[in-house]
């Protein structure tokens, strides 16, 4: 089987990093910007950045209601930071007019680690991903107030929930991205062979 095509949105963020991950991984990784784009990957990764700006430019580039129809329909996902706030069916303390793509049963709380001076580096434990800790870098990183009952939670940090999956689709309040260790991008990689096999998650 080919190597999967695995998109980054690439709006704003951190996109060059997902990308190096995502080759490290094994995949064919590409910057999407418009619908075209989004309609020839098999997954896609939604980097960490700012949730209110990727919002407002997902709605600006007419990818928002692709990206949800994407997305309800299988298509594999992984959310980083402020991808795990798009990701998330409800956010807590929302940016006016701020909307999301959804497709994780969580409530999330934006900046909820601190401001861009409190960021930090923690190990992480997260469920499948063997090996050990995972590096997680935490920039401005929200956490997960509460799942409900088809999310599953793969990592905890100082109490609260900072990894999460549902079916096809993965977030992470941290950045793996930026540590040089692929192995979450590996996981997603991963999921996204399995769903181009037809196994389901």
């Amino acid at each position: 089987m080919t190597a999967p095509v695995i998109g980054v949105l690439a709006l704003q963020g951190d996109v060059r990093e997902h990308l190096t991950a995502l080759a490290a991984a094994e995949a064919v990784a590409g910057p999407v910007r418009r619908p075209e784009e989004l309609a020839e990957v098999d997954g896609l990764v939604i980097p960490g950045g700012e949730s209110t700006t990727i919002s407002k430019l997902a709605v600006l580039f007419e990818l928002m209601e692709p990206l949800r129809a994407r997305v309800r329909a299988g298509m594999p996902v992984y959310g980083t930071c402020a991808g795990m706030i798009m990701l998330a069916d409800k956010i807590l303390d929302p940016r006016s007019g701020q909307e999301t793509v959804g497709g994780i049963d969580m409530i999330v709380r934006r900046n909820a680690f601190g401001r861009q001076n409190e960021s930090f580096e923690a190990a992480v434990e997260v469920e499948g991903v063997g090996g050990g800790p995972v590096e997680g870098v935490f920039i401005r990183a929200p956490w997960v107030e509460s799942v409900g009952a088809s999310a599953e939670v793969l990592a905890e940090h100082g109490g609260h929930i900072v990894a999460v999956r549902q079916g096809n689709a993965l977030a992470t309040s941290f950045h793996p991205e930026l540590t040089g260790d692929h192995r979450v991008h590996r996981l997603f990689t991963d999921m996204v062979r399995a769903v181009r096999r037809g196994e389901s998650l």
